[in-house]
């Protein structure tokens, strides 16, 4: 374990897989969540430190960078920001403005402080990478998720804007654009959906694993 990884959303359907991926590694792997019910999922392991804490309030997010700085044998040389949430409804004559907010706080505010808080971190361990995640729908709209859209859209400008802010220090920066992810929750929502082309969690952990360990790739908008 001589590095360590920030995976917020670790505890997801996604972050789970992507958890399991650094761990067999050998990555010191630090996972906030928002109880210790949702962590215990997660199960144990030596290389596992995980803590509560709200991602949407600065100061969570400092005592996830606290703890990911704990160990001085590893350095933080990754974080992960896969915290996320979809809504969808009406058109947006028809939606209030607080709903629109509510996708740009849930999809671009965690993203925001936790990079924020780690990027001191990475600098200081000459270099790293933060990875991002947007969604295919950014690229190719639909009706009735102008919000969701619009924050996605955010995370591609957010790592196109960090990745030039930080190439001085040798942080790359790059996002995942995925399509639908073959999880638990997905399969609930749509369960008459045809799931062939929806993307198994642990194929995205393994594109994950190569942008935060390949020192050569930064601004990319990676399908997966």
């Amino acid at each position: 374990m001589s590095r360590t990884v920030v995976v917020a959303g670790g505890t997801g359907g996604l972050g789970s897989a992507v958890t399991a991926e650094f761990l067999s590694a050998g990555w010191r792997v630090v996972v906030p969540g928002r109880s210790e019910a949702t962590l215990a999922e997660l199960g144990q392991h030596e290389g596992l430190q995980t803590l509560v804490a709200d991602l949407s309030d600065p100061a969570g997010a400092a005592q996830v960078a606290e703890v990911a700085a704990a160990d001085a044998g590893a350095p933080v040389k990754a974080v992960l920001n896969l915290v996320g949430g979809f809504a969808s409804g009406a058109r947006v004559h028809e939606t209030p403005v607080e709903e629109f907010e509510d996708q740009l706080r849930l999809n671009l505010r965690p993203m925001y402080l936790v990079t924020q808080a780690v990027l001191p971190q990475l600098i200081a361990a000459g270099g790293g990478a933060v990875v991002c995640t947007s969604s295919g729908s950014a690229l190719k709209p639909f009706s009735g998720a102008a919000g969701y859209i619009t924050a996605k859209a955010g995370v591609l400008a957010f790592v196109d804007a960090l990745a030039v802010e930080y190439a001085k220090d040798n942080i790359r920066v790059n996002a995942i654009v995925p399509g639908t992810i073959d999880t638990p929750a997905n399969r609930r929502a749509r369960p008459t959906a045809n799931t062939s082309t929806w993307t198994p969690p642990a194929s995205i952990a393994t594109v994950l694993r190569f942008l935060a360990e390949n020192e050569a790739l930064t601004g990319a908008h990676l399908p997966v």
